[in-house]
């Protein structure tokens, strides 16, 4: 299933320290938040990604931003992680076209 958000998030507040760079650029972790209720025409909001022991200490949440689903399939799917190469799928001679 698909969703698409279109969202806007004030780059200001974002902490310089935050900023993760890597192999192919610079990144800022963010969690992204879609909720039931809509409010202001918004129903996904965007905020720095926390460690556990950040939440666990109670540190308020750097909020970033707010966002809209302009498009949906259905239900949002969790993600999983595909680690190792992908696994060749066996050929059979009945399966050539020809």
């Amino acid at each position: 299933m698909a969703t698409i958000i279109n969202a806007s998030i004030d780059v200001t507040k974002i902490p310089k320290e935050s900023l993760v760079t890597g192999k192919k650029g610079t990144y800022a972790n963010v969690t992204v938040f879609i909720n039931d209720e809509t409010r202001f025409g918004n129903n996904a909001s965007i905020a720095m990604s926390m460690s556990k022991e950040e939440r666990e200490a109670g540190q308020e949440k750097i909020w970033l931003g707010n966002g809209r689903v302009v498009f949906t399939e259905g239900a949002v799917t969790v993600a999983e992680r595909e680690d190792g190469p992908a696994q060749p799928v066996a050929q059979t001679a009945d399966a050539l076209p020809f």
